[in-house]
C-alpha cells in the first residue's frame, strides 16, 4: 500500500478515493482534508469519470476527526476549511459519489459517508454520531442531513444517545442501501457504480442533481446555524474535557459549560 494518506484509482470510469491513514483508523486531520479535496478536484475534472468510490484502508473505513489534532488546535482547520469537514462534506458535485463501507463509519466519517449518494457496508460494520459523548456536536452534516434522511425520531436516537448500531439496522432505517458480506462492500460498490457508468453521463449528472435538490436546499437552511453552534461548542470546557478525556481513555467529568 502506497504512503500517500489519500489514494486515487480511476478504471472504466470508475475513481475509487481511498482514506489512507489504516494505522490511525482512518481519522481525518488538516492534511487529509487536502488530499481529499484534491482527490475529488480531480474527480470532477477528468470527464473520463463517471463515478467515484470513497472507501477507507484497513479495517475500518473512518473514525472521524483526528482528536489529537483537534486538541491540538487544528479543529477549525479539520471542520471549517474549503467544502468543510474532511474537505468533502459541503463540496458541490456533480458526479454521483457511493461509500463502501468496512468496519466502522463514526463520527465525522458517519458524515462523510451520509453525503455520499449511496452507502454499500459489510455486515459486521458499526455507525455511530457519538460527539455528545466527548462534548461536541455531530456538526459535520449529522445534524443537517439525518433528519431529513431517516424518521425523526430515530435521527434523535442516534444524534442524542451517541449509541453504535449495526448495518442491518442501518439498512432497515434507510441510511444505507445494501449490506454484504465483510469484506465485500468494495465489490458492491463497483457494481453499482459500472451500472451506472454504463448510462448515459448527462442523463446521470442532471437526474442527481433534481433528485439532490431538497437535500441542496435543507443545507442551505442549516448550515449558518449548525457552524455557529459548532463554533460555540467547540471552545467550551466541556469539549476540552471531552478530547482529553478520550486521548487519556477515562471517563469525562462534565461540568456543562
Amino acid at each position: 500500500m502506497s504512503n500517500e494518506i489519500v489514494l486515487v484509482h480511476t478504471e472504466n470510469g470508475v475513481a475509487t478515493v481511498t482514506l489512507n491513514r489504516p494505522d490511525q483508523r482512518n481519522a481525518i486531520n488538516p492534511e487529509m482534508c487536502d488530499a481529499i479535496r484534491a482527490a475529488f478536484d480531480q474527480v470532477e475534472a477528468d470527464p473520463d469519470i463517471r463515478v467515484a468510490i470513497l472507501t477507507g484502508a484497513g479495517t475500518l473505513f473512518c473514525a472521524g476527526m483526528d482528536l489529537k489534532a483537534f486538541a491540538g488546535g487544528a479543529g477549525d482547520t479539520i471542520l471549517f476549511g474549503k467544502y468543510g469537514f474532511g474537505g468533502f462534506v459541503k463540496r458541490p458535485r456533480t458526479k454521483p459519489v457511493i461509500a463502501a463501507v468496512e468496519g466502522a463509519a463514526l463520527a465525522g466519517g458517519f458524515e462523510m459517508m451520509l453525503a455520499c449518494d449511496m452507502v454499500v457496508a459489510g455486515r459486521s460494520t458499526q455507525f455511530a454520531l457519538p460527539e455528545v459523548r466527548i462534548g461536541l456536536i455531530p456538526g459535520a452534516g449529522g445534524a443537517v442531513r439525518l433528519p431529513v434522511s431517516v424518521p425523526r425520531v430515530r435521527a434523535n436516537e442516534i444524534l442524542l444517545t451517541g449509541t453504535p448500531f449495526g448495518a442491518q439496522e442501518a439498512a432497515d432505517w434507510g441510511v444505507i442501501n445494501r449490506v454484504t458480506a465483510d469484506g465485500e462492500a468494495l465489490q458492491t460498490a463497483q457494481s453499482i457504480a459500472a451500472d451506472i457508468a454504463s448510462n448515459a453521463p448527462l442523463a446521470v449528472r442532471h437526474t442527481l442533481a433534481i433528485a439532490n435538490r431538497a437535500h441542496a436546499d435543507n443545507d442551505a437552511a442549516h448550515w449558518p446555524e449548525n457552524d455557529r453552534i459548532i463554533t460555540e461548542i467547540a471552545q467550551t470546557a466541556d469539549a476540552a474535557e471531552g478530547a482529553r478525556a478520550f486521548i487519556e481513555k477515562r471517563k469525562p467529568v462534565w461540568q456543562g459549560k
